[in-house]
């Protein structure tokens, strides 16, 4: 088997457990189900489950890698002239546009499984907080800030939280029954609102300069 093959393979094996895990947890509950259980509905060993996935929360949210560092790659991607703001709001809107997992789009089932849970709960606020962390770092870079200057870590404050308020407005929508496109246009509106309101402030922090 060529490495292309197995790497295909393994990501699909990845996928059939968190698919697995996820299904049963929705059926059943986060903290009733075993990794054993899942092993066995997943039909593969008990320590396949746990080399793909150490930390038993990440079954359920298996794309958090791609949620850490969502905001630093798109202040990181910005073009020339655009502020780390701008780049920010023009994302957000395009995945609100796909209905990204990224911005809380999951569906009501997922959406109850995790509200349900202090387990997954208490996890996603803990990759909020990391998703912070990753942007204050690209901020600091990309500023030259000078060491100990809290600047970026107060902007990724503010700008996360954003992000933070957003999501979990459509994990409430989601809860209450609101379909996708529903969702969309008042998620849409209210973010409209929020960058609006830091704009004022942030607008010129974070340009994107020509490279000397």
């Amino acid at each position: 088997m060529t490495a292309g093959l197995r790497e295909l393979k393994k990501q699909q094996t990845r996928q059939s457990i968190s698919d697995t895990a996820t299904r049963l947890f929705i059926e059943h509950g986060f903290e009733k189900v075993t990794i054993a259980e899942i092993a066995a509905a997943a039909q593969v060993a008990k320590m396949t489950v746990t080399n793909y996935f150490p930390r038993k929360e990440d079954l359920a949210l298996d794309t958090h890698e791609t949620f850490i560092a969502s905001l630093a790659r798109t202040v990181a991607a910005r073009a020339e002239g655009e502020s780390a703001l701008a780049a920010l709001r023009r994302e957000f809107m395009a995945a609100v546009e796909r209905r990204d997992a990224v911005t809380g789009f999951s569906g009501p089932d997922f959406a109850r499984m995790i509200a349900d849970s202090p387990t997954l709960t208490a996890r996603l606020r803990e990759l909020h907080e990391l998703r912070e962390d990753a942007l204050a770092r690209v901020l600091a870079a990309d500023t030259g800030a000078a060491p100990g200057d809290l600047t970026p870590r107060a902007v990724a404050a503010l700008l996360t939280t954003a992000h933070r308020t957003l999501f979990q407005q459509v994990m409430d929508l989601s809860l209450a029954g609101r379909d996708n496109q529903e969702i969309a246009t008042m998620v849409a509106g209210a973010a409209r609102g929020i960058f609006d309101l830091l704009e004022p402030s942030l607008a010129g922090y974070a340009v994107r300069t020509r490279p000397s």
